[in-house]
């Protein structure tokens, strides 16, 4: 039971906020997160088109079955990265069940975020076992 009225505004004010935290903060993203990013940086998709759109990008290397892919994104929506868009393309030319999703401002932040975070931790592997000219 909370103690006090002061006690509890304190308690709701001093939480951690989407806003108050920073975007390295989420950092590292699975790869999942990290390209889902990726593909709603380019436009809003439904989630089959993105999970399309990151198996061609990726050449058949990541593909994100049902259960990760909508975890995935509702773990996003949950977190602020991504939006659920009102914006509907005609009903004759899609399925009106489809979601479409696109990535907010934080969300770009956060992607912006890893892609520094993973530019270090080549530079550091470079560093230290030096770049092979054919991977």
């Amino acid at each position: 039971m909370i103690k006090s009225k002061a006690y509890y505004v304190w308690l709701c004010t001093s939480m951690p906020s989407r806003d108050q935290s920073t975007a390295a903060d989420l950092t590292p993203l699975s790869p999942a997160v990290f390209h889902i990013l990726l593909s709603l940086g380019e436009g809003e998709r439904h989630g089959y088109a993105i999970k399309r759109e990151i198996a061609a990008r990726t050449l058949g290397k990541l593909k994100l079955g049902p259960g990760v892919l909508y975890g995935s994104i509702n773990k996003m929506l949950e977190l602020g990265l991504i939006e659920e868009s009102a914006d509907r393309p005609d009903p004759h030319l899609d399925d009106e069940r489809r979601r479409y999703y696109r990535i907010t401002a934080y969300g770009r932040k956060v992607a912006q975020a890893e892609a520094l975070r993973m530019r270090e931790l080549v530079q550091l592997a470079a560093s230290r076992f030096g770049v092979p000219r054919h991977a």
